[in-house]
Order: structure tokens, then sequence, then C-alpha cells
């Protein structure tokens, strides 16, 4: 059962998710749509899970605004990772539990991946910027 195997034509870059997240995350794959959770589970089962004081902050966790751009068609976009309650498609805010929110997170600028796109089959992106808030207040969720 390993996730490693020659599938895709390009390799997989390197993911890391925030212990504090990992948890909530795994849970998110049980009601997930099935055409997602496969997706999801492959993206969390090769994930590496640092506690948070070692979570790099130029990874995109939930919280996070992504900036990246989608191959072929070069549109850009900003969005903010968040978990699926607080998804608003008309605010940037994006569902970690849709396939662009799982393809993102873990990403560092510069990396690519392949993603399920809703409808068209799988489209490529690439993270331009990730911002954690490092430079101001923290953007992770509000307190549930």
């Amino acid at each position: 059962m390993s996730h490693n195997e020659h599938g895709p034509a390009q390799s997989l870059p390197d993911i890391m998710i925030p212990a504090s997240d990992y948890e909530r995350l795994v849970q998110l794959v049980t009601v997930a749509q099935p055409h997602l959770a496969d997706y999801f589970d492959r993206e969390l089962s090769r994930a590496r899970v640092v506690p948070d004081a070692e979570f790099d902050p130029r990874s995109a966790r939930i919280g996070s605004r992504v900036t990246y751009r989608e191959e072929p068609s070069g549109r850009t976009r900003t969005v903010t990772l968040t978990w699926p309650p607080e998804a608003n498609l008309n605010a940037g805010r994006i569902s970690v539990l849709t396939s662009i929110g799982a393809a993102l997170l873990g990403m560092q600028p510069s990396n690519s991946i392949d993603w399920p796109a809703p409808v068209g089959g799988s489209r490529r992106l690439t993270v331009l910027t990730v911002d954690n808030g490092d430079d101001g207040e923290d953007p992770g969720p509000a307190a549930a």
C-alpha cells in the first residue's frame, strides 16, 4: 500500500502539516464526498506531521493565505484555506475539504501538483506565495 509508486509522471512535492491540525483533518476524510475522499486521504497519508513548534511557516495550513497559478490557463488566484464551516467562496475562503483546498494543504512556494478539478479532469497548480500571518495577527481559524 505504497503511495510512492510510479503513478503520475511528475513526483509529488513534500508536504508538512502541523500536529494540531492533523487529527481533525483525518476525521474529515470520513465526511468527504467519495470522489474527493481518496485524493484527500492520499495527501494526508504522504504528509509529514510535525509538532506545531517545528512547522515551517512557508507551508500552507488551515488559515494560510495562498496565491497559486493554474495551468494551463495561467490564471492566478489568492485564497485562504479554512475548515469546512468557515468556507465562503465569495470571500475567497476555500474549505480544505475541496479538491483545490486538499491540493494546497502543506504546499510551499514553487511547489506544483496535479489536482482533481470538479469539472474538466485533472489540472495543475503552482503555489506562488504562502502567508501565515507571521508579521501580524494569527490567520488561524476563529475559536470553535
